[in-house]
């Protein structure tokens, strides 16, 4: 369905340790031999992964054996069962992850990487997110964000609207946009059999930012009562973001459960603008360019974060991105890792573009091609309190409940304690299987 669950991976997961920042020491010299490697890239993604893997072909004389699936959970469980694991592998979902982690049928990485390098090179949740029961698992060497809001300048001028910096200046923004006769949002929910879930970012974001990440991490552990006061109250802040009866989206409620959630932003590009702002993740530009014009980034269209709803938890994000892990511990394997994640390696697909968000803190923000990729960079920067995707964490039938509630409130939001009183029956249920 195109949403972040395909480069997602994960519950704790993210950045393992790094060597030196140069390739030149980080894949301990000739090695030779073949990495095998499981991933989803195809096409222009995987040419640029190509780009990246030259270097360390050419410093080590390891031969990259790459295999792509779009089902890649089936696949590396299969392999692994028929005792023919990959070396490394794209990281599968939740799930899954888990699953193998715990069954040991992936590799450690506390004893394999420099975790000096590591706290010297990557923001400490960065680490924190990559561990499955105190151990590290799993390496991100490019990252993704949620709770971006995207908006074009030019509307934006023309009206005279400046880019809110707080939780505060964005409720008078909308207001103001509403006075003027405008609507602030777009938002677009339709995804088949996963709708709802772009409804459940908003939600998700304004819990970690509203209520910090203790509160985040117990809600979708299922010790947080859906009833509670704050999933309640970040409910309730949505439903302010979207006006009584939807009045603040175009098109209202029926507009939001019809429209696919990739052609949310057209209202964006429309004369005079259908909406002036819309929330979704950074892979939206890769719809943004499939749109009859196609938009130009940083003249048609901007980003800014969504601002901090509670400033105790300032710099919280939501978060995503390319991970790997180790299925097989092979010294391939072990430089490929290394390799990927210093800042000479992430800093190559950076320059080519495509929306990747370099991890390694020494990638210069020169580097980026274009100011909005910049403007991410600096965010991932920024990022203080790095969460993933909370529905994605939940087990399947607590996470289909919730992308079903969202649809149920924006249409009847007056509905929200009873919704939220059958998500917690729901809960009951869904974190009682084993």
């Amino acid at each position: 369905m195109g949403r972040l669950t395909r480069i997602l991976a994960a519950m704790a997961i993210v950045v393992l340790g790094v060597t030196a920042c140069g390739t030149s020491n980080t894949a301990g010299g000739k090695i030779g031999g073949t990495v095998h490697i499981l991933g989803t890239w195809t096409g222009a993604e995987k040419d640029s992964f190509d780009a990246v893997m030259k270097p360390f072909t050419d410093q080590t004389g390891v031969k990259i054996s790459f295999e792509a699936t779009r089902d890649l959970d089936a696949i590396l469980q299969t392999k692994i069962a028929a005792g023919n694991p990959p070396d490394v592998t794209a990281a599968p979902g939740i799930g899954t992850l888990i699953k193998l982690a715990r069954a040991g049928k992936v590799v450690p990485l506390d004893d394999k990487l420099d975790t000096t390098e590591l706290n010297a090179n990557y923001g400490a949740d960065w680490i924190n997110l990559g561990k499955i029961d105190g151990k590290l698992i799993t390496l991100y060497a490019w990252a993704a964000l949620k709770g971006l809001v995207w908006y074009d300048p030019k509307a934006f001028s023309a009206k005279g609207y400046q880019v809110p910096k707080t939780w505060t200046e964005l409720m008078s923004l909308q207001s103001k946009i509403v006075s003027d006769g405008g609507k602030p949002w777009c938002v677009a929910l339709e995804s088949q059999a996963a709708s709802g879930w772009p409804g459940s970012d908003w939600v998700k974001e304004i819990v970690l930012s509203q209520s910090g990440p203790t509160v985040y991490d117990n809600w979708w552990q299922g010790k947080q009562k859906w009833t509670s006061t704050e999933i309640k109250q970040a409910w309730t802040t949505w439903g302010q973001i979207l006006g009584s009866n939807g009045a603040n989206v175009y098109g209202g409620k029926q507009y939001m459960v019809s429209t696919t959630f990739g052609d949310g932003g057209q209202g964006l590009f429309s004369s005079p603008a259908k909406c002036y702002m819309f929330n979704q993740g950074s892979f939206i530009t890769s719809f943004f360019d499939g749109y009859t014009p196609k938009p130009t980034a940083g003249t048609d269209y901007a980003v800014f974060p969504l601002p901090d709803v509670n400033t105790a938890n300032t710099g919280a994000h939501v978060v995503a991105g390319d991970a790997f892990l180790m299925t097989k511990d092979t010294p391939q394997g072990r430089a490929l890792l290394k390799y990927l994640a210093t800042a000479d390696a992430q800093d190559i697909w950076v320059k080519r573009g495509g929306g990747k968000i370099a991890i390694n803190k020494k990638v210069s923000l020169s580097d980026y091609p274009d100011a909005i990729s910049k403007s991410l960079a600096q965010v991932v920067g920024d990022t203080k309190i790095a969460r993933y995707d909370a529905g994605d964490l939940m087990p399947s039938d607590m996470q289909k409940a919730y992308w079903g509630a969202v649809l149920k409130f924006v249409q009847n939001q007056s509905q929200l304690d009873a919704i939220l009183a059958d998500l917690d029956k729901t809960q009951v249920t869904a974190y009682a299987s084993p």
